[in-house]
């Protein structure tokens, strides 16, 4: 990936993630990014684009960051596999100012305007059922764990995130009990 590229999907990720989708426009995108107007639309051919690769770069960040806290695949109890998946996702919402979910945002804003970005969200939301499922998780601890991994996503918006590690680590205690 040109550095060029990955200046505007930084630059783009960052924005959006702040602001909002629809309250940035190009122009704020290429000045942050300090590239032209026709290098933005070398590597992207609208705003849609933009976001789809946003999210596509998201998501590969969110599971290379979660991969590189531990091996699912080394731990044999549920419960320990969940708190390792909470507890890096905690450390997730940390690094990334907690100002909610990148992919929901862009549903909201997008779900009657582009049906692209819309599937891209709800096939996010299920590569993460797919990558619990493939991490040994039966489909129904998987959902459990996402809906704890979401809720903890929300609230870590206006709570503490202190008390939401604490509160989030002794649901999974209840919910994956051997």
């Amino acid at each position: 990936m040109s550095q060029k590229r990955q200046d505007v999907l930084e630059t783009a990720e960052y924005l959006f993630y702040q602001k909002g989708f629809h309250s940035v426009g190009i122009k704020q995108i290429i000045s942050e990014a300090s590239v032209s107007l026709m290098t933005l639309y070398n590597h992207f051919d609208s705003k849609e684009a933009l976001v789809l690769a946003v999210l596509n770069n998201r998501e590969d960040t969110y599971f290379s960051f979660l991969k590189n806290q531990f091996d699912l695949n080394s731990i044999n109890s549920i419960q320990e596999k969940a708190q390792k998946v909470m507890e890096s996702h905690l450390l997730w919402l940390e690094k990334m100012d907690t100002n909610g979910c990148l992919f929901l945002r862009a549903k909201e804003e997008y779900t009657h305007e582009n049906d692209e970005i819309t599937k891209r969200v709800i096939s996010h939301k299920k590569f993460i059922l797919s990558y619990l499922e493939d991490s040994g998780f039966s489909k129904n601890d998987a959902f459990r764990l996402a809906i704890q991994l979401e809720g903890a996503t929300a609230l870590a918006e206006t709570s503490n995130i202190t008390h939401i590690r604490k509160e989030c680590l002794s649901i999974i205690d209840l919910l994956f009990h051997p």
